[in-house]
Protein backbone atom coordinates (compact mmCIF):
# COMPACT_ATOMS: atom_id res chain seq x y z
CA UNK A 1 0.00 0.00 0.00
CA UNK A 2 1.21 3.51 -1.02
CA UNK A 3 1.59 6.33 1.48
CA UNK A 4 0.30 9.55 0.85
CA UNK A 5 2.93 11.58 2.17
CA UNK A 6 6.58 10.58 3.19
CA UNK A 7 8.44 12.78 5.66
CA UNK A 8 11.75 12.89 4.11
CA UNK A 9 14.80 13.07 6.66
CA UNK A 10 19.04 11.82 6.59
CA UNK A 11 19.78 8.58 7.64
CA UNK A 12 17.70 6.58 6.72
CA UNK A 13 14.70 7.83 8.93
CA UNK A 14 12.05 8.94 6.18
CA UNK A 15 8.82 6.95 7.43
CA UNK A 16 5.48 7.02 5.40
CA UNK A 17 2.27 8.65 6.39
CA UNK A 18 -0.86 7.30 5.33
CA UNK A 19 -4.04 9.24 5.46
CA UNK A 20 -7.45 7.17 4.27
CA UNK A 21 -10.64 5.56 5.53
CA UNK A 22 -10.50 1.80 7.09
CA UNK A 23 -6.58 1.93 7.49
CA UNK A 24 -6.93 0.58 11.06
CA UNK A 25 -8.70 -3.03 9.63
CA UNK A 26 -6.70 -3.15 6.54
CA UNK A 27 -4.78 -6.55 7.11
CA UNK A 28 -2.55 -5.65 4.04
CA UNK A 29 -1.26 -1.87 5.69
CA UNK A 30 -0.56 -4.06 9.25
CA UNK A 31 1.68 -6.94 7.29
CA UNK A 32 3.54 -4.53 5.73
CA UNK A 33 4.66 -2.21 8.58
CA UNK A 34 4.46 -4.87 10.99
CA UNK A 35 6.88 -7.58 11.35
CA UNK A 36 8.36 -7.84 14.90
CA UNK A 37 7.90 -10.89 17.12
CA UNK A 38 6.16 -8.78 19.97
CA UNK A 39 4.43 -5.64 19.82
CA UNK A 40 2.88 -3.80 22.52
CA UNK A 41 -0.13 -1.65 22.10
CA UNK A 42 -0.72 1.76 23.98
CA UNK A 43 -3.62 3.12 23.92
CA UNK A 44 -5.89 4.75 26.80
CA UNK A 45 -9.20 3.61 28.93
CA UNK A 46 -11.46 5.94 26.17
CA UNK A 47 -9.73 4.42 22.69
CA UNK A 48 -8.50 0.97 23.70
CA UNK A 49 -12.46 -0.76 23.64
CA UNK A 50 -13.28 1.25 20.41
CA UNK A 51 -10.53 0.16 18.16
CA UNK A 52 -7.61 -1.65 19.89
CA UNK A 53 -9.51 -5.05 19.74
CA UNK A 54 -9.50 -4.71 15.72
CA UNK A 55 -5.94 -3.80 15.60
CA UNK A 56 -5.06 -6.98 18.24
CA UNK A 57 -6.64 -9.21 16.05
CA UNK A 58 -4.45 -8.14 12.93
CA UNK A 59 -0.85 -8.82 14.29
CA UNK A 60 0.00 -12.30 13.14
CA UNK A 61 3.07 -11.53 16.15
CA UNK A 62 2.21 -11.24 20.08
CA UNK A 63 1.16 -8.26 21.00
CA UNK A 64 0.20 -6.59 24.38
CA UNK A 65 -1.78 -3.66 25.13
CA UNK A 66 -0.82 -1.55 28.05
CA UNK A 67 -4.01 1.07 28.36
CA UNK A 68 -2.99 4.34 30.41
CA UNK A 69 -5.96 6.57 31.97
CA UNK A 70 -7.48 9.68 30.09
CA UNK A 71 -6.61 12.93 30.33
CA UNK A 72 -3.58 15.32 30.12
CA UNK A 73 -2.72 14.80 33.44
CA UNK A 74 -1.86 11.68 32.94
CA UNK A 75 0.66 12.63 30.31
CA UNK A 76 3.67 12.52 33.69
CA UNK A 77 6.44 11.32 34.63
CA UNK A 78 4.67 8.50 36.26
CA UNK A 79 2.97 7.28 33.62
CA UNK A 80 6.28 7.23 31.82
CA UNK A 81 7.50 4.62 34.33
CA UNK A 82 4.48 2.33 34.54
CA UNK A 83 4.77 1.94 31.23
CA UNK A 84 8.60 1.02 30.79
CA UNK A 85 7.64 -1.04 34.42
CA UNK A 86 4.96 -3.00 32.13
CA UNK A 87 7.16 -3.61 29.02
CA UNK A 88 9.75 -4.72 31.43
CA UNK A 89 7.26 -7.46 33.33
CA UNK A 90 6.10 -8.54 29.44
CA UNK A 91 9.47 -9.02 28.92
CA UNK A 92 9.81 -7.18 25.78
CA UNK A 93 13.45 -6.54 24.12
CA UNK A 94 14.64 -4.18 21.70
CA UNK A 95 13.37 -6.33 18.70
CA UNK A 96 9.89 -5.42 19.48
CA UNK A 97 7.35 -2.49 18.30
CA UNK A 98 5.31 -0.13 19.83
CA UNK A 99 2.15 1.16 18.23
CA UNK A 100 0.31 4.31 19.93
CA UNK A 101 -3.14 4.11 19.21
CA UNK A 102 -5.05 7.86 20.54
CA UNK A 103 -4.33 11.07 20.87
CA UNK A 104 -2.18 13.37 21.50
CA UNK A 105 -1.96 12.37 25.60
CA UNK A 106 -1.18 8.94 23.84
CA UNK A 107 1.20 9.35 21.29
CA UNK A 108 3.65 12.04 22.85
CA UNK A 109 4.02 9.88 25.98
CA UNK A 110 4.46 6.30 23.77
CA UNK A 111 6.91 8.19 21.52
CA UNK A 112 8.65 9.09 24.50
CA UNK A 113 8.20 5.36 25.84
CA UNK A 114 10.13 4.05 23.11
CA UNK A 115 12.98 6.66 22.68
CA UNK A 116 14.21 5.97 25.89
CA UNK A 117 13.67 1.84 26.24
CA UNK A 118 16.68 0.09 25.32
CA UNK A 119 17.95 3.46 23.82
CA UNK A 120 14.88 3.47 21.32
CA UNK A 121 12.49 0.80 19.81
CA UNK A 122 10.46 1.48 16.58
CA UNK A 123 7.31 2.96 17.11
CA UNK A 124 3.91 3.29 14.91
CA UNK A 125 1.73 6.27 15.21
CA UNK A 126 -2.28 5.64 14.80
CA UNK A 127 -3.99 9.29 16.04
CA UNK A 128 -6.96 9.16 16.61
CA UNK A 129 -8.33 12.42 16.87
CA UNK A 130 -8.12 15.38 14.49
CA UNK A 131 -5.49 17.48 16.98
CA UNK A 132 -2.92 14.30 16.79
CA UNK A 133 -3.49 13.20 13.42
CA UNK A 134 -2.94 16.77 12.29
CA UNK A 135 -0.08 17.60 14.76
CA UNK A 136 1.09 15.87 17.53
CA UNK A 137 1.64 12.16 15.73
CA UNK A 138 3.51 13.89 13.01
CA UNK A 139 7.35 15.11 13.62
CA UNK A 140 8.89 13.25 15.53
CA UNK A 141 8.29 15.25 18.90
CA UNK A 142 7.86 13.35 22.15
CA UNK A 143 7.24 14.22 25.91
CA UNK A 144 5.42 14.35 29.05
CA UNK A 145 4.59 17.81 31.33
CA UNK A 146 6.09 19.14 34.37
CA UNK A 147 4.13 21.02 37.05
CA UNK A 148 6.66 24.26 35.65
CA UNK A 149 5.22 23.83 32.13
CA UNK A 150 3.72 21.40 28.73
CA UNK A 151 6.69 19.30 26.75
CA UNK A 152 9.13 20.26 29.31
CA UNK A 153 10.46 16.24 29.59
CA UNK A 154 11.35 15.02 26.21
CA UNK A 155 13.21 13.67 22.90
CA UNK A 156 13.03 14.33 19.40
CA UNK A 157 12.37 10.86 18.36
CA UNK A 158 10.62 9.88 14.76
CA UNK A 159 8.11 6.92 14.24
CA UNK A 160 8.56 4.57 11.48
CA UNK A 161 4.96 5.59 10.47
CA UNK A 162 1.67 7.94 11.11
CA UNK A 163 -1.16 5.37 10.07
CA UNK A 164 -4.30 7.87 10.39
CA UNK A 165 -7.83 6.72 9.62
CA UNK A 166 -9.92 9.49 9.33
CA UNK A 167 -12.84 7.05 10.24
CA UNK A 168 -12.28 7.41 14.30
CA UNK A 169 -13.21 11.58 14.08
CA UNK A 170 -16.21 9.84 13.75
CA UNK A 171 -16.35 8.74 17.40
CA UNK A 172 -14.97 12.02 18.81
CA UNK A 173 -17.31 14.37 21.07
CA UNK A 174 -18.04 17.74 19.23
CA UNK A 175 -15.78 19.65 21.86
CA UNK A 176 -12.75 17.38 21.00
CA UNK A 177 -13.25 17.35 17.42
CA UNK A 178 -13.52 21.58 17.17
CA UNK A 179 -10.40 21.38 19.41
CA UNK A 180 -7.88 19.88 16.66
CA UNK A 181 -9.26 22.65 14.01
CA UNK A 182 -7.20 24.94 15.85
CA UNK A 183 -3.73 23.69 14.73
CA UNK A 184 -5.68 23.03 10.91
CA UNK A 185 -6.53 27.00 10.99
CA UNK A 186 -2.69 27.63 12.28
CA UNK A 187 -1.48 25.93 8.18
CA UNK A 188 -3.35 28.13 6.96
CA UNK A 189 -2.15 31.40 8.83
CA UNK A 190 1.45 30.18 9.17
CA UNK A 191 2.14 28.27 4.85
CA UNK A 192 -0.97 28.27 3.00
CA UNK A 193 -3.39 31.05 2.31
CA UNK A 194 -5.30 29.35 -0.19
CA UNK A 195 -6.21 26.81 2.58
CA UNK A 196 -7.36 29.21 4.56
CA UNK A 197 -9.43 30.64 2.02
CA UNK A 198 -10.69 27.19 1.70
CA UNK A 199 -11.68 26.74 6.00
CA UNK A 200 -13.22 30.12 5.52
CA UNK A 201 -15.71 28.91 2.51
CA UNK A 202 -16.43 25.32 3.98
CA UNK A 203 -17.42 25.51 7.02
CA UNK A 204 -20.40 23.55 7.46
CA UNK A 205 -18.54 20.49 5.68
CA UNK A 206 -15.84 20.85 7.74
CA UNK A 207 -18.35 20.73 10.78
CA UNK A 208 -20.18 17.82 9.55
CA UNK A 209 -16.99 15.70 8.93
CA UNK A 210 -17.79 15.17 5.88
CA UNK A 211 -15.49 12.58 4.76
CA UNK A 212 -13.92 13.95 1.39
CA UNK A 213 -13.39 17.13 3.77
CA UNK A 214 -11.43 15.24 6.24
CA UNK A 215 -9.64 13.75 4.23
CA UNK A 216 -8.13 16.97 2.60
CA UNK A 217 -7.51 18.75 5.86
CA UNK A 218 -6.15 16.00 7.20
CA UNK A 219 -3.85 15.47 4.60
CA UNK A 220 -3.27 19.67 3.50
CA UNK A 221 -1.80 19.90 7.37
CA UNK A 222 0.21 16.67 7.12
CA UNK A 223 2.11 17.99 4.19
CA UNK A 224 2.87 21.31 5.65
CA UNK A 225 3.84 19.96 8.61
CA UNK A 226 6.29 17.20 6.54
CA UNK A 227 7.86 20.00 4.66
CA UNK A 228 8.55 22.20 7.81
CA UNK A 229 9.70 19.37 9.70
CA UNK A 230 11.75 17.81 6.73
CA UNK A 231 13.71 21.06 6.80
CA UNK A 232 14.33 21.78 10.22
CA UNK A 233 13.61 18.56 12.45
CA UNK A 234 15.57 19.69 15.35
CA UNK A 235 13.24 23.17 15.48
CA UNK A 236 16.74 25.43 14.96
CA UNK A 237 15.27 27.45 12.25
CA UNK A 238 12.01 27.56 10.82
CA UNK A 239 10.16 25.00 12.55
CA UNK A 240 9.67 27.72 15.12
CA UNK A 241 6.49 28.44 12.95
CA UNK A 242 4.54 25.61 14.03
CA UNK A 243 4.46 26.98 17.62
CA UNK A 244 2.31 30.13 16.07
CA UNK A 245 -0.45 30.21 18.72
CA UNK A 246 1.51 27.83 21.77
CA UNK A 247 3.69 30.39 23.81
CA UNK A 248 0.79 32.01 24.98
CA UNK A 249 -1.78 29.28 24.73
CA UNK A 250 0.62 26.48 26.22
CA UNK A 251 0.93 28.83 29.34
CA UNK A 252 -2.81 29.44 29.66
CA UNK A 253 -3.07 25.62 29.63
CA UNK A 254 -0.77 25.17 32.64
CA UNK A 255 -2.35 28.08 34.31
CA UNK A 256 -5.72 26.92 33.82
CA UNK A 257 -4.56 23.60 35.11
CA UNK A 258 -4.22 20.67 32.47
CA UNK A 259 -7.97 19.45 31.63
CA UNK A 260 -9.65 21.85 32.67
CA UNK A 261 -8.92 24.03 29.20
CA UNK A 262 -7.81 21.90 26.09
CA UNK A 263 -4.81 22.24 24.02
CA UNK A 264 -6.53 23.13 21.39
CA UNK A 265 -8.59 25.50 22.90
CA UNK A 266 -5.48 26.97 24.81
CA UNK A 267 -4.01 27.35 21.22
CA UNK A 268 -6.99 29.04 19.55
CA UNK A 269 -6.77 32.23 22.53
CA UNK A 270 -2.80 32.40 21.78
CA UNK A 271 -3.35 32.68 18.23
CA UNK A 272 -5.84 35.38 18.82
CA UNK A 273 -3.27 37.33 21.14
CA UNK A 274 -0.34 36.75 18.75
CA UNK A 275 -2.73 38.34 15.66
CA UNK A 276 -3.55 40.81 18.27
CA UNK A 277 0.51 41.40 19.31
CA UNK A 278 1.03 41.33 15.41
CA UNK A 279 -1.31 44.08 15.05
CA UNK A 280 -0.12 46.36 17.66
CA UNK A 281 3.66 45.92 16.72
CA UNK A 282 2.62 47.01 12.84
CA UNK A 283 3.62 43.50 11.64
CA UNK A 284 0.21 43.14 9.64
CA UNK A 285 -3.02 45.07 9.23
CA UNK A 286 -6.45 45.05 10.59
CA UNK A 287 -7.86 43.51 7.96
CA UNK A 288 -5.87 39.84 8.48
CA UNK A 289 -5.99 40.27 12.38
CA UNK A 290 -10.00 40.18 11.89
CA UNK A 291 -9.98 37.81 9.69
CA UNK A 292 -7.87 35.24 12.22
CA UNK A 293 -10.04 36.65 15.19
CA UNK A 294 -13.12 35.48 12.51
CA UNK A 295 -12.43 31.91 11.44
CA UNK A 296 -11.70 31.35 15.05
CA UNK A 297 -15.42 31.78 16.24
CA UNK A 298 -16.75 30.90 13.09
CA UNK A 299 -15.61 27.15 14.04
CA UNK A 300 -16.30 27.71 17.85
CA UNK A 301 -13.20 28.09 19.13
CA UNK A 302 -12.53 30.96 21.83
CA UNK A 303 -10.23 33.66 21.79
CA UNK A 304 -10.71 34.82 25.21
CA UNK A 305 -10.90 33.27 28.67
CA UNK A 306 -13.51 33.56 31.12
CA UNK A 307 -13.72 37.62 33.07
CA UNK A 308 -10.68 36.40 35.97
CA UNK A 309 -10.41 33.22 34.89
CA UNK A 310 -6.25 33.22 34.99
CA UNK A 311 -3.94 35.18 36.83
CA UNK A 312 -1.91 37.59 34.11
CA UNK A 313 0.75 37.19 36.39
CA UNK A 314 1.07 33.65 36.73
CA UNK A 315 1.12 33.41 32.95
CA UNK A 316 3.54 35.62 32.28
CA UNK A 317 5.41 33.56 34.76
CA UNK A 318 4.82 30.31 33.14
CA UNK A 319 5.93 31.34 29.71
CA UNK A 320 9.54 31.95 30.97
CA UNK A 321 9.81 28.43 31.52
CA UNK A 322 8.53 27.72 27.93
CA UNK A 323 11.09 25.77 25.90
CA UNK A 324 11.05 28.27 23.21
CA UNK A 325 13.08 30.78 25.29
CA UNK A 326 16.30 31.34 23.76
CA UNK A 327 19.21 33.43 26.05
CA UNK A 328 16.03 34.72 28.10
CA UNK A 329 14.11 36.03 25.64
CA UNK A 330 10.30 34.51 24.67
CA UNK A 331 9.93 33.84 20.96
CA UNK A 332 6.75 34.71 19.43
CA UNK A 333 5.61 33.59 15.94
CA UNK A 334 3.69 36.53 14.25
CA UNK A 335 1.72 37.08 11.52
CA UNK A 336 2.48 39.12 8.55
CA UNK A 337 -0.12 38.21 6.06
CA UNK A 338 -2.20 34.71 6.12
CA UNK A 339 0.35 32.22 4.78
CA UNK A 340 3.37 34.14 6.03
CA UNK A 341 4.47 34.96 9.37
CA UNK A 342 8.08 35.32 11.36
CA UNK A 343 9.69 34.80 14.71
CA UNK A 344 10.24 37.78 16.69
CA UNK A 345 12.06 37.65 19.76
CA UNK A 346 12.50 41.70 21.04
CA UNK A 347 9.02 42.11 22.27
CA UNK A 348 8.88 44.01 25.20
CA UNK A 349 7.77 43.52 28.29
CA UNK A 350 5.22 46.69 27.94
CA UNK A 351 3.47 45.49 24.85
CA UNK A 352 3.63 41.67 26.15
CA UNK A 353 1.84 43.05 29.41
CA UNK A 354 -0.55 44.91 26.67
CA UNK A 355 -1.20 41.97 24.97
CA UNK A 356 -1.87 39.29 28.02
CA UNK A 357 -4.28 42.04 29.59
CA UNK A 358 -6.71 41.32 27.02
CA UNK A 359 -7.09 37.37 28.09
CA UNK A 360 -10.14 38.11 29.14
CA UNK A 361 -11.70 40.72 26.32
CA UNK A 362 -13.78 39.24 23.46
Amino acid sequence: MNPTIEIELPDDRSYPIFVGSGLLSNRELWDQLINTQKTAIVSNTTVEPLYVPTLASLLSNQSVTMTIPDGEEYKSLDTFSDLIDELLTNNFDRSCNLVAVGGGVVGDISGFVAASFYRGIPYIQVPTTLLAQVDSAVGGKTAVNHPSGKNLIGAFYQPSAVVIDIDTLNSLPQKVFVEGLAEVIKYGVIADAHFFEWLENHRDLVLDRDPQAMQFIVTRSCEIKAEVVATDEREQGIRAILNFGHTFGHAIENEAGYGSLLHGEAVSIGMRLAADMSYQLKLTDKETTNRIHDILRQYGLPTHCEQDALNVERVRLAMSKDKKVRDGKLRFILVEEIGQVRVVDDVSEKMLTQVLNQLSSA
